[in-house]
């Protein structure tokens, strides 16, 4: 059984930013206003979506293998995130229709990035039970209710704001999101948050479970089990891949893999090498060759 996350008082923890200005996620709208009928989203490498229904009626399908309902059915103002790339139908009355808002979210390394791999595949909120979100749509459907200079421009950053405010939601409320072991699991823990976040900040630096422990406030012993109940993995296991996808990034950004151990906190590239294909299956020249251009 997955322990609650605990509430634990201490100092205000920023537990985003250092996830999200390393990997982060660009949202570009592509649709406002009623959709009629069927419409189709396909499944894109690295892409994802968010569809805010403002008001009508709709039922939402699936295909069957692919870990979602195959049938969801909408009839109040509701937000769906796919944060991941997964194909998706919209049925729609062609009388009645709905009026959307809807964007792709295209994240930094695809399928290697933390959230792709910490969240659901899909979630349905309706918009009634997520708090903080009111200002943020209001001012998206003010710019989608008619063209004016800039309008896509502010409509994407207005996008950016509301995934960091959904998120930031989750955190707080983790048992409405996913309750499964990982990373959003683990920072809605005041005390695992603290490692988790000095990792993410700090990752070059020369990490033992003692250090992680301490960040935590808590023993060894303590700390090990705990963080693995909540994360789904153990704290050695989280540093290894947390470097080896900050790794990925720098290796598509140009960087030589001597540059990359030593800004990760290897003792030399074939340190490195060896850790990373352990992760990936591949070393990080094969690997580098593997992705699209």
């Amino acid at each position: 059984m997955v322990p609650a996350p605990a509430a634990v008082p201490g100092p205000a923890l920023d537990r985003l930013s250092g996830l999200l200005t390393r990997f982060r996620v660009h949202a570009h709208l592509f649709h406002a206003g009623p959709l009629c009928g069927v419409t189709h989203f396909d499944a894109v490498p690295g892409r994802g979506f968010v569809h805010v229904l403002r008001r009508g009626h709709m039922v939402l399908r699936h295909q069957g293998d692919s870990g979602v309902p195959q049938r969801i059915e909408v009839d109040e103002p509701t937000l769906l995130f796919y944060p991941r790339p997964l194909e998706h139908h919209f049925h729609n009355t062609p009388v009645e229709g709905s009026d959307f808002v809807c964007a792709t979210l295209d994240f930094e390394g695809g399928l290697q990035h933390p959230l792709v791999r910490a969240l659901p595949p899909l979630l349905v909120l309706p918009l009634s039970a997520v708090q903080g979100l009111e200002q943020t749509l209001a001012l998206l459907f003010a710019e989608t209710e008619r063209v004016r200079c800039g309008q896509r421009l502010l409509a994407d950053r207005l996008f950016d704001v509301l995934l960091v405010q959904l998120l930031r939601w989750l955190l707080d409320h983790p048992q409405q999101g996913s309750a499964a072991p990982g990373l959003l699991l683990g920072l809605s823990d005041a005390r695992i948050a603290r490692t988790l976040v000095a990792v993410h900040e700090n990752p070059g630096d020369a990490w033992t479970l003692a250090s992680m422990a301490q960040q935590a406030g808590m023993s060894r012993s303590a700390f090990a089990p705990h963080f693995k109940a909540l994360v789904g993995t153990t704290p050695a296991d989280y540093l290894a891949r947390w470097r080896v996808a900050l790794a990925c990034k720098m290796l598509r950004d140009g960087r030589a893999v001597k540059f990359v151990s030593d800004a990760l906190g290897y003792a030399s590239a074939s340190s490195l090498s060896r850790v990373f294909t352990q992760e990936t299956g591949l070393s990080p020249r094969a690997w580098l060759q593997s992705q699209p251009a």
